[in-house]
């Protein structure tokens, strides 16, 4: 078996897209304000679950004490870290015009939504070139028996890698499967590095 990586943009590059650039900080800034107008509504969850467990009191000014003992300056390093941010945000702040917003809505909803569902078309023309050999995308008929697309004339199926621990998997598959895992910065890949002989 062998396993490669394939970095976000590389998929976009694969894909025959352009990367988006924006200034450093820019893409934070705007996340910031796209959660405060809850256009995407994400869910914000922040806890610290391994101290509290750890702490036995029940009162308020008992954790605060307790935490502060534990870590007596950790509320000023943070702060000073979210300052030193806002700085930066500061300077940013500057550059992002409508034009940039609208580029950044664009990457989050066309590019990012495309990049995020058609990565097999990757993995097929990555792999393919892994053996320097062609490869196309399945048709619906082939689709309905289990097929992603063919390298080399060879049909290939392509699954997450938890398929692998899947206990009770009822579909058979007859095919070749070359499996992904999707990472922070794109997605790693593993097939029969003999799949084509």
């Amino acid at each position: 078996m062998k396993t490669i990586k394939i970095s976000n943009s590389e998929i976009l590059s694969l894909l025959e897209q352009d990367p988006v650039t924006f200034p450093k900080y820019a893409t934070q800034i705007l996340n910031l304000a796209n959660q405060s107008a809850q256009g995407t509504r994400p869910s914000v969850v922040g806890q610290m679950s391994e101290l509290i467990k750890e702490f036995k009191g029940t009162k308020l000014n008992d954790w605060e004490e307790w935490y502060l003992k534990k870590h007596p300056e950790a509320i000023q390093k943070a702060a000073a870290k979210i300052s030193e941010m806002l700085e930066h945000f500061k300077e940013v702040m500057t550059k992002i015009d409508n034009e940039m917003v609208e580029l950044w809505i664009r990457d989050l909803v066309i590019v990012k939504t495309f990049v995020g569902l058609k990565f097999q078309e990757a993995i097929l023309k990555r792999v393919a070139d892994n053996f320097n050999v062609s490869y196309r995308l399945a048709k619906p008929e082939e689709e309905s028996q289990g097929i992603d697309g063919f390298i080399d004339n060879i049909a290939i199926s392509i699954k997450p890698h938890t398929y692998l621990t899947k206990k009770s998997i009822s579909e058979k598959i007859n095919v070749p499967i070359i499996y992904y895992e999707k990472i922070k910065d794109g997605i790693r890949v593993t097939f029969d590095d003999k799949l084509i002989q």
